[in-house]
């Protein structure tokens, strides 16, 4: 192949001569020099907000725990990254700025870029040119910021609904004010963009009642029922975050009090899914650890009078606490109620038939409250710790704030989900005399065509409909990790989301943008033809006889990547959907070699199409095909997965037959021959299949497999011709 001479440089014109020997102008010094300790992840956010509103300053950021704000002459500020920025503005002599605006900026969590954050931005902006009015303020800084940090934001898309949002972020751009915040279409993302995905978000999250000094201890307490799915994630990350931003301490607890459901291999799946995502806890413990000190609480509760054993029928009782009615138990004697639970100690038939509850309120408006359950009997169930020794076992709204309070948690995060069953968390401490930790709620994640109910993802693993565990279909984290999610989108989407309680039903292909942007820099580039029937055969009349090899970068704008090896040859394979559309005459472009013209396009689809090489043509205006030699291909399986139900949401009478909404056909394979670069893949290794998509590798070529697996990772956009599945999104 002919090789073109390097172009000789340019001389400098004359005006480039004289900026070239100009001295430099002298640096004028900062008219403040600040010192901020913070973690990194903040520190992007951080600095991006002092740019803006304190230009003549200079900070210097070193790596810490938390936010931590030094100044000569000045006392300490410690407090999340926005109380931090706005003590520096203070300092700098800045304009004072609306702080019940940029609590509200705070508190919509824009880097969501969620319609329902955008519609509220709309509306604060409604008849101003900037939020602080004719000019940009501390709020608009924080509120550009955070658009322009999230993935899933598009100003032209904005529309007529959000039409005060498309028009202030278009000029902010050009504020003087907001000028030093980088944009993000200046630069292509890189691996470590995905650590600024809280950008701008950061000061939302704050805990109740936090001063500077104070101790916080957030807790996990998962159930080692089965394996973490991305719900499970967002509670964790929470809890790391606010633990590790506040110096804190971060407890996992194995909440292990239904011996029926539990294993130690799911005890062991939450620890590694857990390290897999970063989350390393301070302390790990269990429920089951406190046994002994929750049936002394509840042996106290029934001679004291707080509680007792009814034995009506379940039907009975989930009647009689819909309507109010006390059960004919409540009125029995402490001696009579001491011995029925000594019943249920035992696990005695008798026992079986009981349960222990609280001596509440029948008439509380709020149900949760209505005598609810504190023990049940599990007699023939070994525990995975304990074995037999227990015949009885503390119901999770019972044992969760009372081992929260022994083990020192300050910060109770629950989910919206148990918003009514709040109130029985802090009942149980404030009759036990005990400290009562702060609840905390954030939203469930709810998306889209996905399962989140342990009940029914065991289920399809029961009836054999999925791989496992490790689906690529499972909202699990090994599912979601083997369909090519990284870790840092995983963590960025999650916490992006931060502790808001919207409950709005996601979409999954916002995950996916994020996905796509922290790969697509650090992904090597491959070619794979399909092969169903059969490839396309191409011969190029005037290719080289023997098949020549040039080495030419795995990522044209990542060298890091390193090189891989190309052939050339005659004899090609293209895709039949490109062939079929060829014509004598066409002129085309090989990718990555050059400009072909088209001799003969034979409409038998078994008949090569023919051409000649035309590499002087230009590359500008033409179609683009992928191809492989020949003589030098790998078997490849490109699998596609779809959504394994069929409506967007199943409600609760859906939920009772949700198998009648089962996706009949989730899962599509296409052949295909891959270039021969393919052959040095290892599982998990992710690539971009030049137009077809990214994929990553599930099952590499070995002694038991004679072609590579490829898995579709979604691209949270629509699929392209080559794809047989079309992913919904809503």
């Amino acid at each position: 192949m002919e090789t073109q001479q390097p172009a000789q440089a340019a001389k400098p014109t004359g005006k480039q001569q004289k900026k070239k020997d100009a001295a430099p102008k002298e640096k004028k010094p900062a008219a403040h020099v600040f010192t901020v300790e913070c973690p990194e992840a903040t520190a992007p956010s951080l600095s991006q907000i002092v740019a803006v509103m304190a230009p003549d300053s200079e900070v210097k950021f070193a790596v810490g725990p938390a936010c931590k704000l030094s100044c000569a002459g000045s006392p300490d500020v410690t407090g999340t990254d926005m109380e931090v920025a706005q003590a520096i503005c203070k300092l700098a002599g800045m304009a004072p700025h609306d702080q019940a605006l940029l609590d509200k900026i705070a508190a919509l969590n824009l880097a969501a870029a969620e319609d329902a954050a955008i519609q509220e931005l709309n509306t604060l902006l409604q008849g101003k040119k900037y939020l602080g009015g004719d000019a940009a303020c501390l709020s608009d800084a924080a509120a550009f910021n955070a658009l322009n940090a999230a993935a899933t934001f598009d100003v032209k898309k904005c529309g007529k609904a959000a039409s005060n949002v498309a028009r202030w972020f278009q000029q902010a751009k050009h504020a003087p004010a907001l000028k030093k915040v980088p944009l993000k279409k200046e630069k292509p993302a890189t691996a470590a963009d995905s650590n600024k995905g809280l950008a701008g978000t950061k000061g939302a999250y704050t805990l109740k009642g936090v001063k500077p000094g104070d101790v916080v201890v957030t807790r996990f307490p998962p159930e080692p029922s089965g394996f973490l799915h991305i719900g499970h994630i967002k509670a964790a990350l929470l809890n790391e975050y606010f633990a590790r931003h506040y110096n804190g301490t971060l407890l996992l607890r194995f909440d292990d009090t239904n011996p029926a459901k539990e294993k130690t291999e799911y005890v062991e799946s939450i620890v590694q899914d857990l390290k897999t995502v970063g989350i390393v806890a301070d302390k790990v413990s269990y429920t089951s650890d406190y046994f002994p000190q929750l049936l002394a609480t509840a042996d106290k509760m029934v001679r004291d009078g707080l509680a007792y054993v009814d034995d009506s029928p379940r039907e009975v009782m989930k009647e009689e606490r819909m309507n109010g009615i006390e059960s004919k138990g409540r009125s029995r004697t402490v001696e009579e109620n001491l011995a029925l639970w000594e019943e249920m100690k035992q696990g005695s038939e008798r026992g079986q038939k009981c349960v222990l509850r609280a001596k509440t309120d029948m008439s509380n408006p709020n149900k949760v409250m209505r005598d609810p359950a504190l023990y049940r009997c599990v007699p023939n169930a070994a525990h995975w710790r304990t074995g037999t020794q227990y015949k009885c076992y503390p119901l999770y709204d019972f044992s969760i704030p009372i081992v929260d309070s022994a083990e020192g948690v300050t910060h109770a995060l629950r989910s919206s989900e148990y918003h009514d069953r709040n109130e029985l968390y802090d009942w149980v401490p404030a009759t036990l005399k005990l400290r009562a930790p702060v609840i905390e709620d954030f939203s469930r994640l709810n998306f889209a065509y996905v399962l989140l109910s342990k009940r029914n993802l065991k289920w399809f693993v029961e009836k054999g409909l999925v791989d496992g565990w490790h689906d690529p279909r499972f909202p699990t984290v090994q599912g979601l990790m083997r369909r090519g999610l990284t870790v840092e989108a995983m963590r960025e989407f999650v916490l992006a989301q931060g502790s808001s309680k919207s409950l709005n039903l996601m979409q999954m292909d916002k995950l996916w943008a994020i996905n796509k942007k922290i790969i697509d820099p650090i992904v090597p580039r491959y070619t794979a033809v399909g092969a169903e029937p059969a490839p396309r055969s191409l011969h190029v009349t005037d290719g080289p006889e023997q098949a020549t090899h040039k080495e030419v970068p795995r990522h044209k704008k990542n060298p890091s990547l390193g090189m891989k090896l190309m052939t050339f040859a005659r004899d090609l394979y293209i895709e039949q959907l490109d062939a079929s559309q060829l014509k004598a005459g066409d002129e085309v472009t090989l990718m990555d070699w050059g400009n072909v013209i088209i001799d003969d396009a034979p409409t038998d689809t078994t008949k090569p199409v023919t051409c000649h090489l035309h590499l002087s043509g230009s590359v500008k205006d033409t179609v683009k095909l992928t191809w492989t030699v020949q003589s030098d291909v790998v078997p490849v399986e490109l699998v596609e997965y779809d959504h394994l139900i069929t409506v967007p949401k199943l409600d609760d009478k859906m939920s009772e037959h949700f198998e009648d909404y089962v996706n009949k056909k989730s899962k599509v394979s296409t052949a295909a021959v891959g270039d021969a670069n393919m052959r040095v893949l290892n599982r998990g290794d992710r690539v971009q299949l030049e137009r077809r998509g990214y994929f990553i590798c599930d099952v590499p070529l070995s002694p038991t497999s004679s072609k590579v697996i490829m898995v579709l990772i979604p691209e949270g956009v629509a699929s392209n011709p080559f794809h047989k599945i079309h992913l919904k999104w809503q």
